[in-house]
């Protein structure tokens, strides 16, 4: 008894660091999306290996830890979503979910912590971006508009709208891009994941 729970502490605190320390190169050396993707998979790894007590701990100490190195605004952007995501996604993919519902709750999470984030930044720099985020989408459609030939200005609605619709697509797209890899990475280390379907392996071979 005492053996698997050593094993599941050893693992729980690598993973954690290691959840931190991707966190934190990419903070101050960013390298995109590809490392972006990595963010929840060792506390969803951790859920699948050891259960949710283990991802619970894994992803508290991952924040504790960005939290000495980075500060608190930092390891609650790490928090919130990413955190929350990898014991969410460990717990789907433990339950064999298909992909519909996994993605479509990862962009759900996602996409309320990326409204979190904006109003945690809109706070800590005094200044409403939201706003700011609608005045260069108005820009953009503005040029728009004229480049077909209308002087028009386009509705608050609509960049509203469209504003929205960005967010969540680029979250969508995230969600599918943490799937295909943790589906590579964590199927050759044992831990499987559901699979994707089959138009989109076919897409891929």
């Amino acid at each position: 008894m005492t053996k698997p729970l050593t094993r599941s502490l050893v693992e729980s605190a690598f993973l954690a660091s290691a959840t931190a320390t991707i966190f934190l190169i990419n903070t101050y050396f960013p390298l995109g999306p590809l490392i972006r993707m990595l963010y929840p998979i060792p506390t969803a790894l951790i859920y699948l290996r050891w259960g949710a007590s283990s991802a619970w701990k894994t992803m508290f100490v991952a924040f504790l830890l960005l939290s000495v190195l980075m500060g608190p605004l930092r390891s609650i952007q790490f928090l919130i979503p990413f955190g929350l995501m990898g014991v969410m996604l460990g717990h789907l993919w433990q339950r064999q979910v298909t992909w519909f519902w996994s993605i479509g709750l990862g962009t759900l999470v996602s996409t309320l912590g990326s409204i979190f984030q904006l109003a945690l930044l809109s706070v800590m720099v005094g200044e409403n971006l939201w706003v700011y985020s609608t005045v260069q989408i108005t820009g953009i459609l503005s040029w728009l508009w004229q480049l077909f030939g209308s002087l028009d200005q386009p509705e608050l609605w609509l960049v509203q709208i469209l504003a929205i619709a960005a967010v969540i697509f680029s979250n969508l797209v995230y969600q599918l891009l943490v799937h295909l890899a943790a589906q590579f990475l964590l199927e050759r280390i044992g831990n499987p994941i559901p699979q994707s379907p089959a138009w989109l392996q076919n897409l891929i071979s």
